[in-house]
């Protein structure tokens, strides 16, 4: 039977109205980038490896810049499932235009909507990944590794037609990537306790 899926609710969106005037805030209890001198990174990329996320990234023709933190986590049954830091990235011209258009109420609408395909996105990725433990890896680093690769992904495939599809009804353009080094598996077991908020530093594994 599976777990419930949940994305934590102390960790939801920053009001996306504020990223047009300033810097991205500080998430209570999260640990932001320390400098505004991260570089852009490319479009569809899947390594963050550093420990810091980036605050811009393009799709197509524009840079994205990172509006929030998301921290979510899901157990595909009693004994596999994965979390972690999960970024969200807007466009900072079409955020001002819209609530210019209408309103920074209707913020509150996309934040939900966001909220809610992102949630299914990351149960579909980790369906899709084998968290088996590979007798083949040389090691817990290699093995967080190809499994945060295998989901960040699954996560990239699944979220991709959701999000453009809330593009199109929105006007917002927006993208949500994982953030590598804080993903944490499960293969030993997983329920809602596994998937609370831990102090535990990113990337720290719990496969075993």
């Amino acid at each position: 039977m599976k777990a419930s899926v949940k994305f934590l609710t102390g960790m939801l969106f920053i009001m996306l109205a504020a990223c047009a005037t300033q810097e991205v805030k500080e998430e209570e209890g999260a640990e932001m980038p320390a400098t505004t001198e991260t570089p852009v990174m490319p479009e569809g990329t899947v390594d963050m490896s550093g420990q810091n996320p980036p605050l811009a990234i393009t799709r197509g023709d524009k840079s994205l810049k990172l509006v929030r933190i998301m921290d979510g986590g899901v157990c595909k049954n009693d004994f596999q499932g994965a979390k972690g830091v999960f970024l969200v990235y807007a466009d900072a011209d079409d955020i001002e235009r819209i609530k210019t258009e209408k309103g920074p109420q209707i913020f509150a609408e996309f934040e939900n909507k966001i909220q809610a395909f992102s949630i299914d996105a990351l149960q579909e990725a980790v369906e899709a990944t084998n968290l088996a433990e590979d007798p083949f890896v040389l090691g817990e680093d290699e093995a967080q590794q190809k499994l945060a690769k295998q989901l960040t992904i699954n996560f990239r495939n699944a979220v991709a037609d959701p999000a453009d599809t809330f593009q199109k009804e929105t006007t917002l353009t927006i993208d949500i990537v994982p953030f590598p080094p804080s993903l944490i598996f499960y293969q030993k077991g997983c329920g809602a306790t596994q998937l609370e908020p831990e102090t535990e530093g990113p990337g720290d594994s719990e496969g075993q």
